[in-house]
Protein backbone atom coordinates (compact mmCIF):
# COMPACT_ATOMS: atom_id res chain seq x y z
CA UNK A 1 0.00 0.00 0.00
CA UNK A 2 3.09 2.30 -0.17
CA UNK A 3 3.96 4.82 -2.91
CA UNK A 4 6.94 2.77 -4.04
CA UNK A 5 5.60 2.21 -7.61
CA UNK A 6 5.39 5.96 -8.21
CA UNK A 7 8.81 6.52 -6.68
CA UNK A 8 10.24 3.81 -8.94
CA UNK A 9 8.69 5.48 -11.99
CA UNK A 10 10.18 8.83 -11.00
CA UNK A 11 13.61 7.22 -10.72
CA UNK A 12 13.21 5.51 -14.10
CA UNK A 13 12.41 8.84 -15.73
CA UNK A 14 15.32 10.54 -13.99
CA UNK A 15 17.62 7.82 -15.25
CA UNK A 16 16.42 8.40 -18.83
CA UNK A 17 16.84 12.16 -18.42
CA UNK A 18 20.42 11.75 -17.15
CA UNK A 19 21.32 9.84 -20.33
CA UNK A 20 20.38 12.90 -22.42
CA UNK A 21 19.88 12.08 -26.11
CA UNK A 22 20.58 8.84 -27.91
CA UNK A 23 24.27 7.79 -27.90
CA UNK A 24 24.85 8.78 -31.52
CA UNK A 25 23.49 12.29 -30.85
CA UNK A 26 25.78 12.70 -27.85
CA UNK A 27 28.70 11.42 -29.92
CA UNK A 28 28.02 14.01 -32.63
CA UNK A 29 27.83 16.70 -29.98
CA UNK A 30 31.21 15.66 -28.60
CA UNK A 31 32.68 15.43 -32.11
CA UNK A 32 31.81 19.12 -32.55
CA UNK A 33 33.96 19.88 -29.49
CA UNK A 34 30.95 20.60 -27.29
CA UNK A 35 29.81 19.26 -23.94
CA UNK A 36 26.28 18.23 -23.04
CA UNK A 37 24.35 20.43 -20.65
CA UNK A 38 24.92 18.06 -17.74
CA UNK A 39 28.65 17.93 -18.49
CA UNK A 40 28.68 21.72 -18.61
CA UNK A 41 26.96 22.03 -15.27
CA UNK A 42 29.28 19.46 -13.68
CA UNK A 43 32.32 21.27 -15.10
CA UNK A 44 31.21 24.58 -13.64
CA UNK A 45 29.97 23.81 -10.13
CA UNK A 46 31.33 22.22 -6.97
CA UNK A 47 31.17 18.39 -7.16
CA UNK A 48 27.86 16.79 -6.14
CA UNK A 49 26.24 20.17 -5.40
CA UNK A 50 23.62 20.25 -8.18
CA UNK A 51 19.99 20.15 -7.06
CA UNK A 52 17.95 19.85 -10.25
CA UNK A 53 14.48 21.33 -10.49
CA UNK A 54 11.91 19.94 -12.91
CA UNK A 55 14.05 16.81 -13.27
CA UNK A 56 11.32 14.69 -14.93
CA UNK A 57 9.66 17.33 -17.09
CA UNK A 58 9.38 16.45 -20.75
CA UNK A 59 7.11 14.98 -23.39
CA UNK A 60 5.26 11.77 -22.50
CA UNK A 61 3.05 9.49 -24.61
CA UNK A 62 0.58 7.14 -22.88
CA UNK A 63 -1.32 4.11 -24.15
CA UNK A 64 -5.04 3.58 -23.73
CA UNK A 65 -4.49 2.08 -20.31
CA UNK A 66 -2.65 5.18 -19.15
CA UNK A 67 0.75 3.50 -19.17
CA UNK A 68 3.80 5.41 -20.35
CA UNK A 69 5.02 4.22 -23.74
CA UNK A 70 7.47 7.00 -24.49
CA UNK A 71 9.25 9.70 -22.46
CA UNK A 72 11.45 12.44 -23.95
CA UNK A 73 13.10 14.57 -21.27
CA UNK A 74 13.13 18.34 -21.47
CA UNK A 75 16.01 20.00 -23.27
CA UNK A 76 16.26 22.72 -20.60
CA UNK A 77 18.07 21.65 -17.45
CA UNK A 78 18.42 23.91 -14.42
CA UNK A 79 18.68 24.03 -10.66
CA UNK A 80 20.59 25.27 -7.65
CA UNK A 81 24.24 24.46 -7.03
CA UNK A 82 27.38 25.80 -5.38
CA UNK A 83 30.50 27.43 -6.77
CA UNK A 84 33.38 27.70 -4.31
CA UNK A 85 30.90 26.82 -1.58
CA UNK A 86 28.52 29.67 -2.41
CA UNK A 87 24.95 29.07 -3.71
CA UNK A 88 24.20 29.84 -7.37
CA UNK A 89 21.47 29.14 -9.91
CA UNK A 90 22.52 27.57 -13.21
CA UNK A 91 20.76 26.26 -16.31
CA UNK A 92 20.76 25.88 -20.05
CA UNK A 93 19.70 23.92 -23.11
CA UNK A 94 21.04 20.71 -24.57
CA UNK A 95 20.27 19.65 -28.12
CA UNK A 96 21.24 16.03 -27.98
CA UNK A 97 17.52 15.62 -27.25
CA UNK A 98 15.09 16.19 -30.11
CA UNK A 99 14.88 19.10 -32.58
CA UNK A 100 15.97 22.52 -31.45
CA UNK A 101 13.21 24.85 -30.34
CA UNK A 102 10.66 22.06 -29.73
CA UNK A 103 10.72 21.58 -25.98
CA UNK A 104 7.31 21.74 -24.29
CA UNK A 105 7.87 23.33 -20.88
CA UNK A 106 11.34 24.58 -21.78
CA UNK A 107 10.34 28.24 -21.86
CA UNK A 108 8.50 27.85 -18.54
CA UNK A 109 11.60 26.30 -16.96
CA UNK A 110 13.81 29.08 -18.34
CA UNK A 111 11.47 31.71 -16.90
CA UNK A 112 11.44 29.90 -13.55
CA UNK A 113 15.25 29.93 -13.54
CA UNK A 114 15.26 33.72 -13.90
CA UNK A 115 12.60 34.26 -11.23
CA UNK A 116 14.36 31.96 -8.79
CA UNK A 117 17.69 33.74 -9.13
CA UNK A 118 16.09 37.16 -8.72
CA UNK A 119 13.78 36.37 -5.84
CA UNK A 120 16.33 34.35 -3.88
CA UNK A 121 19.06 36.89 -4.58
CA UNK A 122 21.48 34.32 -6.00
CA UNK A 123 24.09 34.61 -8.76
CA UNK A 124 22.84 33.27 -12.09
CA UNK A 125 24.84 31.46 -14.76
CA UNK A 126 23.16 30.97 -18.14
CA UNK A 127 24.64 28.26 -20.38
CA UNK A 128 23.31 29.34 -23.76
CA UNK A 129 23.22 27.16 -26.86
CA UNK A 130 20.05 27.88 -28.80
CA UNK A 131 18.60 29.32 -31.98
CA UNK A 132 15.30 30.76 -30.78
CA UNK A 133 12.20 30.59 -32.97
CA UNK A 134 11.92 29.53 -36.60
CA UNK A 135 9.16 29.41 -39.18
CA UNK A 136 8.48 25.72 -38.49
CA UNK A 137 6.96 26.86 -35.20
CA UNK A 138 3.99 28.17 -37.22
CA UNK A 139 3.27 24.70 -38.56
CA UNK A 140 3.64 23.11 -35.13
CA UNK A 141 1.34 25.64 -33.45
CA UNK A 142 -1.13 25.88 -36.31
CA UNK A 143 -1.08 29.67 -36.04
CA UNK A 144 1.19 32.69 -35.86
CA UNK A 145 1.64 35.00 -32.89
CA UNK A 146 2.66 38.55 -32.01
CA UNK A 147 6.15 38.60 -30.39
CA UNK A 148 6.25 39.88 -26.82
CA UNK A 149 9.79 39.17 -25.53
CA UNK A 150 8.53 37.19 -22.53
CA UNK A 151 10.47 37.70 -19.34
CA UNK A 152 12.60 40.65 -20.48
CA UNK A 153 11.52 42.71 -17.48
CA UNK A 154 12.78 39.89 -15.26
CA UNK A 155 16.14 39.96 -17.04
CA UNK A 156 16.43 43.67 -16.29
CA UNK A 157 15.37 43.22 -12.68
CA UNK A 158 17.95 40.48 -12.19
CA UNK A 159 20.71 42.78 -13.46
CA UNK A 160 20.08 45.05 -10.49
CA UNK A 161 19.77 42.24 -7.95
CA UNK A 162 22.55 39.64 -8.25
CA UNK A 163 25.49 38.77 -10.52
CA UNK A 164 24.50 37.38 -13.92
CA UNK A 165 26.98 35.49 -16.11
CA UNK A 166 26.06 34.32 -19.61
CA UNK A 167 28.13 31.84 -21.61
CA UNK A 168 27.55 31.47 -25.34
CA UNK A 169 28.52 27.85 -25.95
CA UNK A 170 27.17 27.21 -29.44
CA UNK A 171 24.76 28.91 -31.80
CA UNK A 172 23.22 31.92 -30.05
CA UNK A 173 20.42 33.45 -32.09
CA UNK A 174 17.02 35.08 -31.70
CA UNK A 175 15.95 35.84 -28.15
CA UNK A 176 18.97 33.97 -26.80
CA UNK A 177 21.08 36.89 -28.05
CA UNK A 178 19.22 39.08 -25.56
CA UNK A 179 19.97 36.63 -22.74
CA UNK A 180 23.65 36.60 -23.62
CA UNK A 181 23.99 40.37 -23.86
CA UNK A 182 21.76 41.26 -20.89
CA UNK A 183 24.29 40.13 -18.31
CA UNK A 184 27.10 41.48 -16.16
CA UNK A 185 29.71 39.23 -17.76
CA UNK A 186 29.47 37.30 -21.01
CA UNK A 187 31.77 34.98 -22.93
CA UNK A 188 31.91 33.02 -26.16
CA UNK A 189 34.11 30.10 -27.19
CA UNK A 190 36.37 30.78 -30.15
CA UNK A 191 35.45 28.74 -33.27
CA UNK A 192 32.63 27.03 -31.35
CA UNK A 193 30.26 29.90 -30.57
CA UNK A 194 28.38 32.14 -32.98
CA UNK A 195 26.05 34.99 -32.09
CA UNK A 196 23.63 36.77 -34.40
CA UNK A 197 20.05 38.00 -34.49
CA UNK A 198 19.52 35.96 -37.67
CA UNK A 199 21.81 33.36 -39.22
CA UNK A 200 23.52 33.23 -42.64
CA UNK A 201 20.52 31.73 -44.51
CA UNK A 202 18.30 34.62 -43.43
CA UNK A 203 20.97 37.26 -44.03
CA UNK A 204 21.50 35.82 -47.52
CA UNK A 205 18.06 37.20 -48.41
CA UNK A 206 19.66 40.64 -48.03
CA UNK A 207 22.25 39.75 -50.65
CA UNK A 208 24.96 39.12 -48.06
CA UNK A 209 26.60 35.72 -48.38
CA UNK A 210 28.62 35.11 -45.22
CA UNK A 211 29.79 32.26 -43.01
CA UNK A 212 28.78 31.89 -39.38
CA UNK A 213 32.23 33.15 -38.37
CA UNK A 214 32.03 36.21 -40.62
CA UNK A 215 28.57 37.08 -39.37
CA UNK A 216 28.85 36.39 -35.67
CA UNK A 217 32.16 34.85 -34.65
CA UNK A 218 33.34 35.20 -31.07
CA UNK A 219 36.16 37.68 -31.72
CA UNK A 220 33.92 39.81 -33.93
CA UNK A 221 31.32 40.08 -31.19
CA UNK A 222 33.94 40.82 -28.52
CA UNK A 223 35.44 43.63 -30.60
CA UNK A 224 31.92 45.03 -31.09
CA UNK A 225 31.34 44.98 -27.33
CA UNK A 226 28.40 42.58 -27.58
CA UNK A 227 30.18 40.09 -25.34
CA UNK A 228 32.94 40.73 -22.83
CA UNK A 229 35.46 37.98 -23.48
CA UNK A 230 36.47 35.12 -25.76
CA UNK A 231 37.93 31.84 -24.49
CA UNK A 232 39.42 28.83 -26.25
CA UNK A 233 37.40 26.12 -24.52
CA UNK A 234 34.29 25.58 -22.45
CA UNK A 235 36.50 24.59 -19.51
CA UNK A 236 38.21 27.98 -19.67
CA UNK A 237 34.79 29.66 -19.70
CA UNK A 238 33.83 27.79 -16.53
CA UNK A 239 37.10 28.76 -14.82
CA UNK A 240 36.64 32.44 -15.69
CA UNK A 241 33.04 32.31 -14.47
CA UNK A 242 34.16 30.98 -11.10
CA UNK A 243 36.83 33.64 -10.86
CA UNK A 244 34.50 36.48 -11.86
CA UNK A 245 31.99 35.50 -9.20
CA UNK A 246 34.71 35.27 -6.53
CA UNK A 247 35.09 39.09 -6.55
CA UNK A 248 31.38 39.80 -6.14
CA UNK A 249 28.76 39.39 -3.42
CA UNK A 250 25.89 36.95 -3.90
CA UNK A 251 23.55 39.93 -4.31
CA UNK A 252 23.32 43.65 -3.67
CA UNK A 253 22.21 42.82 -0.12
CA UNK A 254 25.67 41.51 0.74
CA UNK A 255 29.25 42.79 0.53
CA UNK A 256 32.05 41.34 -1.60
CA UNK A 257 34.03 38.78 0.42
CA UNK A 258 37.61 39.37 1.53
CA UNK A 259 40.18 36.74 0.56
CA UNK A 260 43.22 35.58 2.46
CA UNK A 261 46.36 37.52 1.51
CA UNK A 262 50.02 36.69 2.11
CA UNK A 263 51.32 39.50 -0.13
CA UNK A 264 52.87 42.18 2.13
CA UNK A 265 51.15 45.55 2.08
CA UNK A 266 54.59 47.19 2.16
CA UNK A 267 55.90 45.35 -0.92
CA UNK A 268 57.77 47.76 -3.19
CA UNK A 269 58.76 47.24 -6.82
CA UNK A 270 61.93 49.25 -7.50
CA UNK A 271 61.47 49.21 -11.28
CA UNK A 272 58.35 51.38 -10.95
CA UNK A 273 60.47 54.49 -10.40
CA UNK A 274 61.43 54.38 -14.09
CA UNK A 275 58.28 52.70 -15.46
CA UNK A 276 56.94 55.91 -17.03
CA UNK A 277 59.32 57.23 -19.73
CA UNK A 278 60.50 60.84 -19.41
CA UNK A 279 59.89 61.16 -23.14
CA UNK A 280 56.12 61.80 -23.24
CA UNK A 281 55.94 60.37 -26.75
CA UNK A 282 56.92 56.91 -25.52
CA UNK A 283 54.51 54.32 -24.16
CA UNK A 284 54.84 51.67 -21.46
CA UNK A 285 53.21 48.39 -20.44
CA UNK A 286 50.14 49.56 -18.54
CA UNK A 287 49.13 46.03 -17.52
CA UNK A 288 52.54 45.33 -16.01
CA UNK A 289 52.46 48.63 -14.13
CA UNK A 290 48.94 47.96 -12.81
CA UNK A 291 49.60 44.39 -11.68
CA UNK A 292 52.57 45.53 -9.60
CA UNK A 293 50.29 47.26 -7.08
CA UNK A 294 47.65 44.60 -6.43
CA UNK A 295 47.80 41.32 -4.53
CA UNK A 296 49.84 38.89 -6.58
CA UNK A 297 47.89 36.91 -9.19
CA UNK A 298 44.66 38.76 -8.32
CA UNK A 299 44.42 40.96 -11.45
CA UNK A 300 41.47 39.65 -13.51
CA UNK A 301 40.90 41.62 -16.69
CA UNK A 302 37.56 41.62 -18.52
CA UNK A 303 36.53 43.12 -21.86
CA UNK A 304 40.02 43.24 -23.37
CA UNK A 305 38.96 43.43 -27.03
CA UNK A 306 36.56 46.37 -26.70
CA UNK A 307 37.42 50.01 -25.95
CA UNK A 308 41.11 49.13 -25.83
CA UNK A 309 42.37 52.48 -24.54
CA UNK A 310 40.90 51.53 -21.17
CA UNK A 311 41.74 48.35 -19.26
CA UNK A 312 39.05 47.12 -16.85
CA UNK A 313 39.68 44.44 -14.24
CA UNK A 314 38.93 43.14 -10.81
CA UNK A 315 41.78 42.77 -8.34
CA UNK A 316 42.48 42.57 -4.61
CA UNK A 317 44.27 44.85 -2.17
CA UNK A 318 45.22 43.26 1.14
CA UNK A 319 42.55 40.68 0.30
CA UNK A 320 39.79 43.22 -0.38
CA UNK A 321 38.21 43.00 -3.87
CA UNK A 322 38.24 46.21 -5.91
CA UNK A 323 37.28 47.31 -9.42
CA UNK A 324 40.15 48.71 -11.46
CA UNK A 325 40.35 51.02 -14.49
CA UNK A 326 43.73 51.55 -16.14
CA UNK A 327 44.55 53.84 -19.05
CA UNK A 328 46.31 52.07 -21.91
CA UNK A 329 48.71 54.39 -23.77
CA UNK A 330 49.23 51.80 -26.51
CA UNK A 331 45.72 52.56 -27.89
CA UNK A 332 45.06 56.18 -28.92
CA UNK A 333 47.59 57.24 -26.29
CA UNK A 334 44.97 56.38 -23.65
CA UNK A 335 42.41 58.72 -25.22
CA UNK A 336 38.73 57.93 -24.78
CA UNK A 337 36.70 56.88 -27.82
CA UNK A 338 32.95 56.26 -27.89
CA UNK A 339 33.70 52.57 -27.24
CA UNK A 340 36.01 53.44 -24.34
CA UNK A 341 33.31 55.61 -22.82
CA UNK A 342 30.72 52.84 -23.17
CA UNK A 343 33.12 50.41 -21.52
CA UNK A 344 33.86 52.81 -18.66
CA UNK A 345 30.15 53.46 -18.05
CA UNK A 346 29.25 49.77 -17.84
CA UNK A 347 32.20 48.95 -15.60
CA UNK A 348 31.63 51.82 -13.16
CA UNK A 349 27.95 50.84 -12.96
CA UNK A 350 28.94 47.25 -12.21
CA UNK A 351 31.37 48.28 -9.48
CA UNK A 352 28.79 50.62 -7.96
CA UNK A 353 26.02 48.03 -8.01
CA UNK A 354 28.02 45.39 -6.16
CA UNK A 355 29.75 47.69 -3.66
CA UNK A 356 33.26 47.40 -5.09
CA UNK A 357 35.59 50.34 -4.39
CA UNK A 358 37.00 51.79 -7.60
CA UNK A 359 40.71 52.28 -8.30
CA UNK A 360 41.55 54.42 -11.34
CA UNK A 361 45.10 54.55 -12.76
CA UNK A 362 44.96 57.56 -15.06
CA UNK A 363 46.90 58.47 -18.20
CA UNK A 364 44.28 60.21 -20.36
CA UNK A 365 45.09 62.87 -23.01
CA UNK A 366 41.37 63.59 -23.45
CA UNK A 367 38.66 62.37 -25.78
CA UNK A 368 39.83 61.16 -29.17
CA UNK A 369 39.17 63.91 -31.70
CA UNK A 370 38.53 64.13 -35.43
CA UNK A 371 35.81 63.39 -37.95
CA UNK A 372 35.53 59.69 -37.16
CA UNK A 373 35.27 60.41 -33.44
CA UNK A 374 32.43 62.83 -34.06
CA UNK A 375 30.61 60.35 -36.32
CA UNK A 376 30.94 57.66 -33.64
CA UNK A 377 29.02 59.74 -31.11
CA UNK A 378 31.96 60.21 -28.75
CA UNK A 379 30.38 63.24 -27.10
CA UNK A 380 27.17 61.46 -26.10
CA UNK A 381 28.98 58.31 -25.00
CA UNK A 382 31.46 60.39 -23.02
CA UNK A 383 28.66 62.18 -21.19
CA UNK A 384 27.14 58.83 -20.21
CA UNK A 385 30.50 57.69 -18.82
CA UNK A 386 30.88 60.93 -16.88
CA UNK A 387 27.36 60.47 -15.48
CA UNK A 388 28.27 56.98 -14.28
CA UNK A 389 31.36 58.30 -12.46
CA UNK A 390 29.43 61.16 -10.88
CA UNK A 391 26.50 58.99 -9.80
CA UNK A 392 28.59 56.16 -8.33
CA UNK A 393 28.09 56.01 -4.58
CA UNK A 394 31.05 53.89 -3.51
CA UNK A 395 34.58 54.90 -2.43
CA UNK A 396 37.08 55.66 -5.20
CA UNK A 397 40.82 56.23 -5.39
CA UNK A 398 42.72 57.88 -8.25
CA UNK A 399 46.40 57.52 -9.09
CA UNK A 400 47.45 59.89 -11.87
CA UNK A 401 50.34 58.18 -13.63
CA UNK A 402 50.96 60.69 -16.40
CA UNK A 403 48.46 62.58 -18.59
CA UNK A 404 45.18 63.99 -17.32
CA UNK A 405 43.78 66.46 -19.85
CA UNK A 406 40.48 67.94 -20.86
CA UNK A 407 36.96 66.75 -20.17
CA UNK A 408 37.85 63.05 -20.35
CA UNK A 409 40.75 63.60 -17.96
CA UNK A 410 38.41 65.41 -15.60
CA UNK A 411 36.12 62.36 -15.57
CA UNK A 412 38.58 60.40 -13.44
CA UNK A 413 36.52 61.10 -10.30
CA UNK A 414 33.48 62.93 -8.92
CA UNK A 415 34.99 66.24 -7.84
CA UNK A 416 32.05 67.04 -5.59
CA UNK A 417 33.26 64.32 -3.21
CA UNK A 418 36.36 63.98 -1.08
CA UNK A 419 39.29 63.23 -3.37
CA UNK A 420 41.33 60.21 -2.32
CA UNK A 421 43.88 60.98 -5.01
CA UNK A 422 47.61 60.75 -5.59
CA UNK A 423 49.92 61.50 -8.49
CA UNK A 424 53.28 60.26 -9.65
CA UNK A 425 56.14 62.69 -10.41
CA UNK A 426 55.47 61.95 -14.09
CA UNK A 427 52.09 63.70 -13.84
CA UNK A 428 51.23 66.02 -16.73
CA UNK A 429 47.85 67.77 -16.79
CA UNK A 430 45.80 70.72 -17.91
CA UNK A 431 43.02 71.75 -20.25
CA UNK A 432 44.89 70.28 -23.22
CA UNK A 433 48.35 68.84 -23.94
CA UNK A 434 50.92 71.53 -24.68
CA UNK A 435 52.20 69.60 -27.66
CA UNK A 436 50.07 70.91 -30.51
CA UNK A 437 48.46 73.58 -28.35
CA UNK A 438 51.32 76.07 -28.24
CA UNK A 439 51.16 76.91 -31.93
CA UNK A 440 47.44 77.65 -31.64
CA UNK A 441 47.67 79.76 -28.48
CA UNK A 442 50.77 81.73 -29.48
CA UNK A 443 50.26 81.88 -33.23
CA UNK A 444 50.44 85.65 -33.56
CA UNK A 445 53.37 85.94 -31.14
CA UNK A 446 55.38 83.34 -33.05
CA UNK A 447 54.54 84.81 -36.45
CA UNK A 448 55.68 88.29 -35.36
CA UNK A 449 59.06 87.10 -34.06
CA UNK A 450 62.23 87.70 -36.07
CA UNK A 451 63.09 84.05 -35.56
CA UNK A 452 59.78 82.11 -35.22
CA UNK A 453 61.53 78.79 -34.46
CA UNK A 454 63.61 80.34 -31.67
CA UNK A 455 60.52 82.05 -30.23
CA UNK A 456 58.59 78.77 -30.27
CA UNK A 457 61.40 77.01 -28.38
CA UNK A 458 61.56 79.86 -25.85
CA UNK A 459 57.83 79.53 -25.19
CA UNK A 460 58.10 75.72 -24.91
CA UNK A 461 60.98 75.93 -22.42
CA UNK A 462 59.06 78.37 -20.25
CA UNK A 463 55.85 76.33 -20.28
CA UNK A 464 57.72 73.10 -19.56
CA UNK A 465 58.92 74.63 -16.31
CA UNK A 466 55.39 75.68 -15.42
CA UNK A 467 53.90 72.26 -16.23
CA UNK A 468 55.84 70.57 -13.43
CA UNK A 469 53.41 68.70 -11.14
CA UNK A 470 55.26 70.25 -8.20
CA UNK A 471 53.81 73.64 -9.18
CA UNK A 472 50.33 72.14 -8.92
CA UNK A 473 51.09 70.58 -5.55
CA UNK A 474 52.34 73.96 -4.22
CA UNK A 475 48.79 75.27 -4.64
CA UNK A 476 47.21 72.10 -3.23
CA UNK A 477 45.57 71.30 -6.55
CA UNK A 478 46.83 67.73 -6.23
CA UNK A 479 46.57 66.13 -2.81
CA UNK A 480 49.91 64.33 -2.82
CA UNK A 481 52.73 63.36 -5.18
CA UNK A 482 54.20 60.01 -4.22
CA UNK A 483 57.09 57.76 -5.04
CA UNK A 484 55.66 55.21 -7.52
CA UNK A 485 57.13 52.43 -5.38
CA UNK A 486 54.84 53.44 -2.49
CA UNK A 487 51.66 53.02 -4.54
CA UNK A 488 50.75 49.56 -3.26
CA UNK A 489 50.89 50.68 0.36
CA UNK A 490 48.75 53.72 -0.43
CA UNK A 491 46.17 51.61 -2.27
CA UNK A 492 46.00 48.99 0.48
CA UNK A 493 45.40 51.75 3.01
CA UNK A 494 42.56 52.99 0.79
CA UNK A 495 41.06 49.49 0.50
CA UNK A 496 40.98 49.08 4.27
CA UNK A 497 39.36 52.50 4.72
CA UNK A 498 36.87 51.76 1.93
CA UNK A 499 35.88 48.40 3.43
CA UNK A 500 34.29 50.22 6.37
CA UNK A 501 32.39 52.60 4.09
CA UNK A 502 30.70 50.00 1.91
CA UNK A 503 26.95 49.68 2.34
CA UNK A 504 24.60 46.93 1.26
CA UNK A 505 21.38 47.35 -0.67
CA UNK A 506 20.37 48.46 -4.17
CA UNK A 507 21.93 51.58 -5.62
CA UNK A 508 19.89 54.65 -6.60
CA UNK A 509 21.30 54.22 -10.13
CA UNK A 510 21.34 50.67 -11.47
CA UNK A 511 22.95 49.03 -14.46
CA UNK A 512 22.52 50.75 -17.84
CA UNK A 513 22.20 47.73 -20.23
Amino acid sequence: MSWQPEIDEIERRRAIARQMGEPERVARHHADGKLTIRERIDGLIDPDSFHEIGSISGSVEYDEAGERVRYTPSQFIFGRARIDGRPVVVGGNDFTIGPRGQDPGGSEKSAYLERMAGQLGLPLVRLIDGVGGNVRTIERLGRTYIPNNPGFNTLLENLNRAPVVALGLGIVAGYNVVKLATSHYSMMVRERSFMFMAGPPVVARLGQTVTKEELGGADLQARAGNVDDVVDSEEEAFERTRRFLSYLPASVDELPPRAACDDPVTRREDWLISAIPRDRRKVYDARKVAKAHFDKDSFFEIGRQFGGSLITAFARLDGWPVAVMVSNPHIYGGGWTADTSEKAMRFVDLANLFHLPLVNLVDVPGFVIGVEAEKAGTIRAGCRAMAAVSQAQGPACTIILRKCFGVAGGAHADHAKLQYRYAWPSGDWGSMPMEGGIEAAYRADIAAAADPAARLKEIEDNLNQLRSPLRTAEHFMIEEIIDPRATREVLCEFANFAAKLRKTGPMSVGIRP
